[in-house]
C-alpha cells in the first residue's frame, strides 16, 4: 500500500496511532508506515482481526439504522469517530432520514483533518476536536451545540472507544456525566472489548495500541453492562457485535469464530 500524503502540521508519522492502526485494518488508505506495522504485526498474531474490526463497524451502521429508522432519532454523536470509510454515521442516518444531523468528535488532528476535509460541504454535519475523557468539553463545544438540541432524544455513540479509557479515568463516570445532559429516550450505542479472548490474542492487541499511546483495556460482560446503567437495553441486549439485529445487514451468519471478542449493544434512556 502506498504511503498517504505528507501528514497534517504537528503530526508525527513515524509514531503508531489508534484510528490509523483501526483504519488499516478495516483495509483503509489513511495510515503510515508505522501503523501498518503495528497494525500488521498484531494481524501476525490474530489473522481474524481485520474481520472483528469490521464485525464492529457493521454493527455499528446496523444499530444507526435502527435508530433512524425504528426509533425516529434524528441526532446522532458519534464519540470517538476514527478516520472516515465507508458507510459513515451521516451516510447510514441520512439514507433514512435526510434531516439527521450528526456531530463527529475525535481528539486526533489527523482524523479531524480528513472528517473536515470530507464534509466541508454538509450542512448537517459537523466536527468537534475534543477528547472522551472531558466530557463536559464535547457537551459544550460549539460545534455540538451548533447541531444538537440536548432538550430532545440523541444517539450518542461511544463504539470501541471506552476500551481505551483506563480505570483512573472514570470511564462509568464519563458515560454517567454524557447520560445526564440526555433527554429521555435518547440511546446509547456502545461496543467495547471483552476479557474473554485467549491471553495471547489480548496480549498481542494490547501490546499494539500500547505502541500507539492507547492501551487497551478488555472488561468483563458484566462491568461493560453497567456502562448502561439507567438505560434499558433493547433486544438482543449486550452480545457479540455480529449478534447484534444481523438481519438488519451484515450479522454472523457464514463468519469463521473471532478470538477476539468485542460485544455491542443499545440503550434507551429511561
Amino acid at each position: 500500500m502506498a504511503e498517504v500524503e505528507e501528514p497534517p502540521e504537528g503530526v508525527d508519522a513515524a509514531v503508531p496511532n489508534g484510528a490509523r492502526i483501526y483504519d488499516f485494518m478495516l483495509g483503509g488508505k489513511d495510515n503510515y508506515l508505522a501503523d501498518r506495522r503495528v497494525g500488521e504485526e498484531m494481524v501476525n498474531a490474530n489473522p481474524t482481526a481485520p474481520l472483528t474490526a469490521r464485525a464492529n463497524r457493521e454493527f455499528l451502521g446496523r444499530a444507526v439504522r435502527f435508530l433512524a429508522a425504528e426509533q425516529g432519532i434524528r441526532q446522532f454523536i458519534d464519540i470517538g469517530a476514527g478516520l472516515p470509510t465507508q458507510q459513515n454515521v451521516h451516510q447510514v442516518a441520512g439514507a433514512v432520514a435526510p434531516d439527521s444531523r450528526v456531530v463527529y468528535v475525535d481528539y486526533d488532528p489527523v482524523v479531524v483533518a480528513h472528517a473536515r476535509a470530507l464534509l466541508s460541504t454538509a450542512d448537517t454535519v459537523r466536527v468537534a476536536e475534543r477528547d472522551l475523557r472531558r466530557p463536559e468539553e464535547i457537551l459544550a463545544d460549539p460545534e455540538v451545540l451548533g447541531l444538537i438540541d440536548f432538550s430532545e432524544p440523541v444517539a450518542v455513540l461511544l463504539v470501541a472507544i471506552l476500551h481505551f479509557v483506563g480505570p483512573d479515568d472514570d470511564p462509568h463516570g464519563i458515560v454517567a456525566r454524557l447520560r445526564a445532559k440526555m433527554a429521555p429516550g435518547s440511546h446509547l450505542v456502545l461496543s467495547h472489548t471483552a476479557s474473554e479472548s485467549p491471553g495471547e490474542i489480548m496480549e498481542a492487541a494490547q501490546r499494539g495500541f500500547r505502541a500507539s499511546g492507547a492501551p487497551l483495556t478488555p472488561r468483563t460482560r458484566a462491568g461493560i453492562g453497567e456502562f448502561f446503567d439507567g438505560f434499558d437495553l433493547v433486544d438482543p441486549g449486550l452480545v457479540d457485535v455480529r449478534e447484534w439485529r444481523p438481519a438488519l445487514g451484515g450479522g454472523a451468519a457464514g463468519l469463521p469464530e473471532l478470538p477476539w471478542t468485542i460485544v455491542g449493544g443499545v440503550g434507551r434512556l429511561r
